[in-house]
């Protein structure tokens, strides 16, 4: 690391700068000119989100109506600077995030994808609060009616989370509140369960909950009947679930897919689970004693054709029906 030494104009003193060498910012430079086109990110997200850990080009010519030899060439770019690693197997070229990248990947995905694709800023935070106040006690007081067995305080604060936790991916702020009534329900159900006078309660994990954790859940709900409760959040949740996913679960639930939508993350919601499912969003979930956890390699719906989407409905399914047979006597 270099130490550059200038002096301020205005004092007597010298200022110690620090600042990456030469090499270093060459390298990086390089690394984030790599990443600057739309499809090589694309790619470097279905490479890192596929279940096998890796994707060959003719997964990943479906993410464009682009040749597989374009595919092929932003694929060498990538790997050009150690973002990716290659293996052919036949006729196919195989890649995989460079071991010593996956960390520096993840963190770039997870932290600008959603704020790319849903800002947030404080303009959007002064247009919803203007009568958040008044709405949600109002919301609250009503809702602690309905749990006595909870203070009022808890409930109040419950729903403020709720509304807070929503407003950060809403982009249309119209139906803030009745969803917030919504996620609110949930939570206070979560928080008042009695799990020895209740059916099994299952939550399922992604990282959006725009697709396969909105799916799993629907198709538990339609298979037991009533007889199994399933829930569904996100780590990092998108404003709204996917449109293939959005027909699927139209077919499953009919009318009741409406009142779908994209949810945060609670303990809450861990801790009233019998058993916790993720899906391909890594050790997320709060370990609580008392709760089974599992992990269900299935692909991302948002990286898939509706043909592909189908897909992935159809293994989900499979899974379902062995999770609600081991569940129910």
């Amino acid at each position: 690391m270099n130490v550059t030494v200038t002096t301020d104009t205005d004092t007597c003193s010298p200022v110690a700068t620090h600042a990456i060498g030469l090499e270093a910012a060459t390298s990086v430079a390089a690394t984030l000119k790599a990443l600057s086109d739309p499809l090589r990110l694309r790619m470097l997200s279905a490479i890192a989100s596929d279940p096998r850990g890796e994707s060959c080009v003719c997964d990943l010519a479906e993410l464009a109506d682009v040749s597989q030899p374009t595919v092929s060439h932003h694929l060498k770019v990538l790997k050009g600077v150690d973002v990716l690693t290659s293996e052919r197997r036949g006729t196919w070229v195989w890649y995989r995030i460079d071991p010593s990248r996956r960390s520096a990947v993840t963190a770039l995905l997870d932290s600008f994808a959603p704020a790319t694709v849903s800002p947030w800023s404080d303009s959007d935070e002064d247009q919803l609060r203007p009568d958040f106040d008044a709405r949600i006690t109002r919301l609250a007081e009503e809702l602690a009616v309905e749990v006595p067995e909870l203070e009022a305080d808890v409930v109040l604060t419950t729903v403020r989370e709720s509304y807070t936790a929503l407003a950060r991916t809403a982009r249309v702020t119209s139906a803030l509140v009745p969803l917030t009534e919504r996620f609110a329900r949930q939570r206070l159900a979560d928080l008042t369960r009695d799990r020895d006078a209740s059916v099994p309660q299952v939550l399922f994990v992604c990282v959006a909950n725009a697709g396969r954790s909105q799916l799993a859940a629907a198709l538990v709900n339609q298979l037991a009947a009533g007889k199994v409760v399933a829930r569904s959040a996100g780590s990092a949740p998108a404003d709204v679930i996917h449109p293939h996913v959005r027909s699927l679960l139209a077919e499953i639930e009919g009318d009741r897919a409406a009142d779908r939508f994209p949810k945060p993350l609670t303990d809450d919601a861990v801790r009233a689970a019998d058993v916790v499912i993720t899906m391909g969003c890594g050790d997320v979930c709060p370990i609580i004693p008392g709760v089974r956890y599992d992990d269900w390699a299935v692909g991302d719906p948002a990286l898939a054709s509706r043909e592909g989407v189908e897909a992935i409905r159809d293994d989900i399914a499979g899974r379902v029906r062995a999770l609600v047979d081991d569940l129910l006597p």
